[in-house]
């Protein structure tokens, strides 16, 4: 091979390498504005009394919300292929959004201090899980598909204990929805980075790939903040 080839090689393999970051930062890029976003809103609608009294102090209201942001995630996730990059960004923001009007009750029943030490553990359990799903060599679509599976599980537990109202029981499934998305998070994780490979070769076109990063992002958002309140849930310190 001439030397001229083994240039154009390398030129090639550099320009794929920064396809595939930018994908990969873009993802936590949109992840991150989410979380910032529903954060800001969240404390927002805690400090200030007029919304506090509007989304908090009506049952009605604060259920229409949950509804809203279930139909959000569904829509985004049915029709993932169908809405452009900007409708992927509104559906991505307008969840954030409105997961922060819900969350600003995390501030009227848990210790300021209390949630700031879950975040920043959150934040090394998510890490640790995410790299390991990155730079692992091993297939984790088995775990994930487990994991996908358990979570239906817990859900279901989740409802009934609603009724039951069993503490054993809410521990118990705590500590699942700690392990489970625990492993959604290093699956998903090794999914956004074979779509960033998929992207970089060109398998997934650059319209197509910018819309992926966001609905990537919607994964780990979802991951990191299930995981949050479930650590939340167990260790948190309240009011």
């Amino acid at each position: 091979m001439s030397e001229h080839s083994l240039d154009a090689l390398s030129a090639t393999t550099r320009d794929a390498a920064a396809v595939q970051a930018g994908f990969v930062n873009r993802v936590f890029g949109w992840m991150t504005g989410g979380l910032a976003l529903t954060g800001l809103v969240a404390w927002a609608v805690y400090s200030t009394e007029p919304l506090r009294e509007l989304f908090l102090g009506s049952r009605g209201i604060f259920t229409t919300l949950l509804i809203l942001e279930l139909v959000v995630v569904i829509v985004m996730t049915a029709a993932i292929n169908k809405l452009s990059a900007a409708g992927a960004a509104g559906c991505f923001l307008a969840f954030s959004l409105l997961n922060g009007l819900t969350f600003s009750s995390l501030f009227v029943y848990y210790d300021l201090n209390s949630l700031a030490a879950t975040f920043f553990i959150t934040s090394g359990m998510f890490g640790g899980a995410g790299l390991f799903g990155y730079v692992t060599k091993r297939d984790l679509s088995g775990i994930g598909g487990i994991a996908f599976m358990a979570l239906l599980g817990l859900i279901i537990a989740s409802v009934v204990n609603i009724f039951m109202d069993n503490s054993l029981m809410e521990k118990l499934i705590c500590y699942a929805g700690v392990i489970i998305f625990t492993a959604l998070t290093a699956w998903d994780l090794q999914r956004i980075k074979q779509m960033s490979f998929a992207v970089a070769d060109g398998r997934i076109d650059e319209s197509t790939g910018r819309k992926y990063a966001i609905y990537g992002a919607l994964n780990l958002y979802l991951d990191f903040i299930n995981l949050f309140l479930f650590l939340l849930r167990l260790f948190g310190g309240r009011k």
